[in-house]
Formats: C-alpha cells, structure tokens, sequence
C-alpha cells in the first residue's frame, strides 16, 4: 500500500468526511472537524513525510510549543486518530501506521481543572434574575432550574420533551434522557424545579414536544425549540444581570453537583445524576443503584421566591 499524503483537496475531502461520519455527538463533530482543518494546514505549511506516526509526533510537538492546555492538544490528537482509524479501515492507509498513529501519546495533564460554580446565594440570584411576569422570565428561569437543579447540559435541555417528565417512585423524574455518548439516565426532579415548569408549561398550555420553545420580540411563543447557543446566550444574559462573574451553561451543571455535595449527597449518587461515564469525573467514586427516592439533589438548599 503507498504511502498517504494529504495534499489533495479531495483525498482529504473524503478522509475528513470518513472520521467525522463515525462520531456520533454534534459537539464532538464540530470540535473534530475543526482539528482536523487545523492539522491540515499545518500539514501543508511544508513538504512532510506522509501521514505517519513521526508527522502526528511533530504536529504533538508543534500543539505544544502554542502553549495550548493538555485538553485541548488531546482533542485534536484524538481527532487526528479517529481520521487514521478510518483511513485504515477503508484501505486508504495500511494498517500498522495507523496502528503506529494511535500510540502517540497525548499531552500529559498537571493537576485537576477546577472549573467554576455558583455557592448557593449565587445561584439563588440567578434564578430570580428572569422577570417572570413576562413569558420569556418563566421560560429562562425554568431552563436555569433544570440546568441548577438537575445538572443538565445545554443540549439536554434544548431536547427536553414534555413526555420526558413523568412520575417514578412516586416523585417527578426525566426519564431516558439521552446524554453524551448516548448514554441513558434518569434524572430526579426537585419539587421547586417542577414548580419552575410548571409556571411555564402553565402559561403556555405546552402539552407534548419540545418543552422549552423559542419567544419572539413581541413575548409570543413560537413553535421553534431552543437551540444549545440560545441557551448559552440566555445563562449569561442574566448572570450578567445578576451581577455575577461569566457564567457558561456547564459551571450550572458543576453548581449541581456542588451544592449536591455541600448538602451531604452521596457520590455514587452524584455521578449518576449527571450521567458520568467514568467515575473519575465524578471524583473517582464507584457507583451502585441510583435511589430515586432520596434524591441528591432534593437538597441543595434553593427555594423559590
């Protein structure tokens, strides 16, 4: 088999195509796809080699010398993999270099990153900073709830359906939430989160289908869901006008998990909650059976106005 170049645009054309066709979450396709176009146009900054495992060891090099984190480097690493995977699996690229690729070792990580969360009179005041006298006030603040409350990504939310919310051992849960990686979980939901639905679903006679739909100017729903950069915008808009530091979607899910913790939750608890994969996300707890009935996050300590 020759040896794979990537100077032609359709070759590469087909090859991104390949790796990013067997990703199957949006946000991981987006980041891959973008790696790849930055490999690629350090690639053709000089003649190389090949596609071989002393090309993606430069390129490891060359990530590094950026000052860019370990993260952010494996990532990319991780992109350029999956790309000799396929490449491989379609005889584009002989096997034993692609073998050769995947041993490159990725940047090794100093430290845990921390990240950033609300303590609890903080996340109070965000929940309060929507006007709920307005449609648009009752929708951000029960989007804030789940995201506080239940630990929700922002694509979870924005996928939410109305069937999702059903009872379970007597209590309100979402059940077969799809999350990352296509995990399924059940999620626990707090009496004063369903309150905050409630309000909303209420006023807007929502019965089925997206829950969290889009409001035009003039404070009228539309038959629109909510996009994950929606809710983005909208978390910042009012951490801002809270008087809050620049709060992201995720440090709502990390607030969760906090404040779950601060209130004496249970790890194992915890990490089924938010739907960790790896009990190394969740502090490197092992996990048992999820108790619906005495919820982690029935306790974090919030109460509404």
């Amino acid at each position: 088999m020759s040896e794979l170049t990537l100077y032609q645009s359709d070759d590469w054309a087909r090859l991104k195509a390949l790796a990013l066709d067997g990703v199957s979450s949006p946000h991981s396709r987006r980041a891959y796809g973008k790696a790849l176009d930055g490999f690629l146009r350090w690639y053709q900054l000089e003649p190389r080699a090949g596609f071989t495992k002393a090309t993606v060891t430069a390129y490891r090099a060359y990530l590094e010398s950026l000052g860019l984190s370990s993260s952010t480097i494996n990532v990319r690493l991780a992109a350029i993999r999956k790309l000799a995977s396929e490449a491989a699996d379609n005889g584009l690229l002989a096997p034993e270099t692609a073998a050769g690729i995947a041993r490159v070792r990725g940047a090794k990580r100093l430290g845990v990153r921390t990240g950033n969360w609300l303590p609890l009179q903080q996340a109070q005041a965000l929940l309060q900073a929507p006007d709920i006298t307005t449609l648009k006030g009752k929708r951000d603040r029960a989007i804030l709830a789940v995201l506080i409350g239940c630990g929700l990504r922002r694509s979870e939310a924005a996928a939410l359906a109305v069937e999702h919310v059903q009872q379970r051992d007597g209590r309100w849960v979402i059940v077969d939430l799809i999350g990352k990686g296509g995990r399924v979980r059940t999620v626990p939901v707090p009496a004063w989160v369903k309150v905050c639905l409630d309000c909303w679903t209420e006023a807007t006679g929502i019965g089925g289908g997206r829950l969290f739909r889009a409001v035009n100017k003039g404070g009228r729903m539309t038959h629109e869901g909510m996009t994950d950069k929606a809710i983005e915008q909208l978390v910042r808009q009012h951490s801002k006008k809270a008087d809050l530091p620049d709060i992201a979607p995720h440090d709502l899910r990390r607030t969760c998990a906090k404040l779950c913790r601060n209130a004496g939750g249970d790890l194992e608890q915890i990490q089924l909650l938010l739907g960790h994969a790896s009990v190394e996300t969740t502090e490197r707890y092992l996990g048992t059976r999820q108790n619906l009935l005495n919820a982690p996050n029935d306790h974090l300590g919030i109460e509404l106005p």
